[in-house]
């Protein structure tokens, strides 16, 4: 979980200097969440898990996910991350003192989850496409959970191998593209700056141009959310 549509709600079209720089400084968070994804998928892969040993990690991962994404929720509209996360902490937290979980417990609550973060993370994306230019990769982000979490339930009585596969997977796919998404987020005060450039350079007012990095709105957003 990154994003969530509110977080952009302030924005509407535009995107100004100021605001790029409030988003790409959570590059460094997303960078650390995603190397942390990585080694918990190796680790999910690499460990001869019992049900009850792997819901603990899997429910502290919850945990962790539900952590960050309330730690760099300061985009703008903070209600609906920190729900989002608070949520993600309440799932980790029921599957480590479940009692006794078994394969069916342990499927539902993981595939469950990974449907509400990828469901959230798609819908965060097409916020999104109307202010920052690497939306897509929010997209991919969601389209992959979802499949995973629809896959974990399909047969929540699965092998554990099964899912050792499912969360071993997203871990480390979710978390290498998160690694390249924080690149592209630190880069993003850049692309505007560009942006900004082009515009000069044509010589075109900046309302005739597509507004999603238009210089007019800083102003009108500083003062709004100060």
């Amino acid at each position: 979980m990154y994003v969530t549509p509110a977080s952009f709600d302030s924005f509407g079209h535009r995107l100004t200097r100021d605001a790029a720089e409030q988003l790409s400084r959570n590059w460094t968070t997303l960078l650390l969440n995603g190397l942390v994804l990585i080694v918990a998928g190796v680790l999910i892969w690499s460990i001869d898990w019992s049900v009850r040993s792997l819901a603990t990690f899997i429910g502290a991962l919850f945990i962790f996910e539900g952590v960050w994404a309330m730690l760099t929720a300061g985009i703008d509209n903070r209600v609906a991350n920190l729900l989002a996360g608070l949520l993600s902490i309440a799932a980790g937290i029921a599957i480590i003192v479940w009692p006794s979980p078994s394969l069916i417990v342990l499927g539902i609550f993981l595939g469950s989850w990974l449907i509400v973060s990828g469901t959230i993370a798609i819908t965060g994306a097409f916020a999104a496409r109307k202010v920052m230019p690497d939306w897509w990769m929010l997209l991919l982000f969601g389209l992959l959970e979802v499949p995973l979490g629809v896959l974990a339930l399909a047969d929540p009585g699965a092998t554990l191998a099964a899912l050792i596969t499912v969360g071993g997977i997203w871990a480390v796919v979710i978390g290498a593209m998160r690694i390249v998404f924080a690149f592209q987020l630190r880069d993003l005060p850049n692309k505007v700056d560009e942006e900004y450039a082009a515009q000069g350079a044509d010589g075109a007012p900046a309302r005739s141009r597509p507004d999603r990095f238009s210089p007019t709105a800083g102003a009108t957003s500083s003062r709004t959310h100060s």
